[in-house]
């Protein structure tokens, strides 16, 4: 992290709100960028290198939901949105736009802190992660997380990050049936509500990239009604 980044990048044109949500955020320890611009919020992130984005749907100059996509391709971190659009519909657009949790205004601010604080603690257990675990060795499959590479039979294997995350998060509990809430508690910071299914949906794309059936995989299974299972020694043997 850069000398000058901040915990907290706060795109929201509402500038009462903001400027409280900042004060509170700041008097709790937290350091808070802002920006009211839609247009000026990717300049603004790259200014200030933020650990967590705040992001608004409804901005002017460029909506939020184009703002996380394009923050998407170059940040692993995680990203809030907070509407006053609170339909199911919203939600599951902003959840595939890249964003890693929703809320609804108005929200209380102590419970914005919380779940700011929640996806705060996922970012310093990754950090954590990837120190202590730099490399996993299953068979032919290496995973670097210093390197956030991923090869198999000495291939690189294009991932996105949150597919590294998951494949990560399997191989370092290889052998191990993992629930969806485990998973999602693990990669998002909060509790599974039982309805997301993106964990699904990233699966099915790491089994087509690594080469293991969609039909019958032996790679990662499904373990009905349990979870899913990452096989250590269906990987091949090293030469």
């Amino acid at each position: 992290m850069t000398d000058n980044a901040f915990d907290i990048l706060l795109v929201e044109d509402d500038l009462r709100l903001a400027s409280l949500t900042a004060e509170y955020f700041e008097q709790n320890g937290l350091s808070v960028a802002t920006e009211s611009r839609g247009d000026r919020a990717i300049a603004r992130f790259r200014e200030t290198q933020p650990r967590v984005v705040l992001l608004d749907l409804m901005l002017p100059g460029m909506d939020g939901l184009d703002i996380c996509r394009e923050l998407r391709q170059s940040f692993d971190g995680p990203i809030l949105i907070f509407t006053a659009r609170d339909s199911d519909i919203d939600q599951v657009i902003g959840l595939e736009a890249g964003a890693d949790d929703y809320v609804a205004k108005p929200v209380d601010p102590m419970v914005l802190l919380a779940r700011t604080r929640a996806l705060l603690r996922r970012v310093d257990k990754q950090h954590a992660g990837n120190e202590s675990h730099s490399d996993i060795a299953l068979g032919r499959l290496r995973i670097s997380s210093a390197a956030q590479q991923v090869w198999l039979d000495g291939e690189p294997i294009e991932l996105t990050t949150h597919e590294f995350e998951l494949l990560s998060l399997l191989a370092g509990h290889a052998g191990q049936v993992l629930s969806r809430k485990e998973i999602f508690r693990t990669m998002r910071g909060i509790e599974y509500d039982g309805m997301d299914r993106s964990i699904d949906g990233r699966i099915s794309k790491l089994r087509r990239k690594l080469g293991d059936s969609a039909t019958h995989p032996t790679r990662i299974k499904t373990v009905w009604g349990k979870g899913y299972l990452l096989v250590p020694d269906a990987w091949g043997d090293t030469e």
